[in-house]
């Protein structure tokens, strides 16, 4: 199916790798020009020429620390306003309400949470000026199951989920189109190098971490794909889905339902 992304351009953060770079390579294949941002110059430019491959001249970086005002200024000042926006740089580390100080608290959501408000902030207006544009933010599970182990990111889910709805609401009098999806664990860079850790330490052997990844915690046996993501992502930010717009899509395999 032609999707109708052919020559729109997009901003992806955190497309260095994981769920990012599959989006970045999602819409890459349907056509679009993107521009990939993360604070890592060598895993962007690594990313860039993976990318480059099947997509010359249509693969753009940019290295900045989202997590600063002045780097979100920056940003916006070196690309402009793309049609599409996808809010995805940010992790929130683990723990429960006495794990975490204050400060460990405002540095993540910094990245997260206020990120993603900021980026939004800044290329909202000149997109109602244009009258056209769609922003999707990548939040997670854990914004709709919420867990005290994972409180802060628990929060700042939930914070975000709320976010996009009211923004969204507010969005389609301009034209414009703001989603979510809240995708549930994916194995990406940062699961595999968790697990390798978790299969060093009792195997004393990486290579053997696969066997970390238990079926029973998961839907259909298994954590979500990125590419399964990116799928999702690109069709919703296809004009073919124009009226989707003020919601957030649980893309969880329905483990909210079942425990998983």
């Amino acid at each position: 199916m032609e999707l109708g992304l052919t020559g729109k351009s997009a901003l992806v953060t955190g497309g260095s790798k994981g769920i990012g770079h599959a989006i970045a390579a999602a819409l890459l294949a349907e056509g679009a020009h993107v521009t990939l941002v993360a604070r890592d110059t060598a895993q962007l430019a690594s990313a860039q020429a993976a990318l480059s491959e099947g997509a010359q001249g249509r693969v753009h970086m940019v290295p900045a620390d989202l997590g600063t005002d002045t780097g979100r200024l920056s940003l916006i000042e070196a690309v402009g306003t793309p049609d599409i926006l996808v809010n995805n740089a940010g992790a929130i580390r683990a723990g429960k309400i006495g794990d975490l100080g204050i400060a460990d608290w405002r540095h993540d959501w910094e990245l997260k949470v206020f990120g993603y408000i900021h980026l939004c902030q800044l290329l909202l207006p000149a997109m109602a000026e244009r009258g056209t544009g769609s922003i999707l933010n990548i939040i997670g599970m854990a914004g709709r199951a919420n867990r005290a182990a994972y409180i802060s990111g628990s929060s700042a889910n939930a914070a975000l989920i709320a976010f996009t709805q009211a923004l969204g609401a507010d969005a389609q009098a301009q034209g414009l189109r703001v989603f979510g999806i809240n995708p549930s664990p994916t194995l990406t860079d940062r699961m595999t190098d968790f697990m390798k850790r978790k299969a060093k330490a009792e195997f004393g052997d990486e290579s053997r971490w696969h066997e970390m990844v238990e079926p029973d915690r998961f839907p259909y046996g298994r954590p979500a794909q990125p590419d399964e993501v990116a799928a999702l992502a690109t069709m919703l930010l296809s004009p073919k889905a124009g009226y989707l717009n003020g919601t957030v899509v649980d893309m969880d395999g329905g483990g909210q339902w079942t425990g998983n």
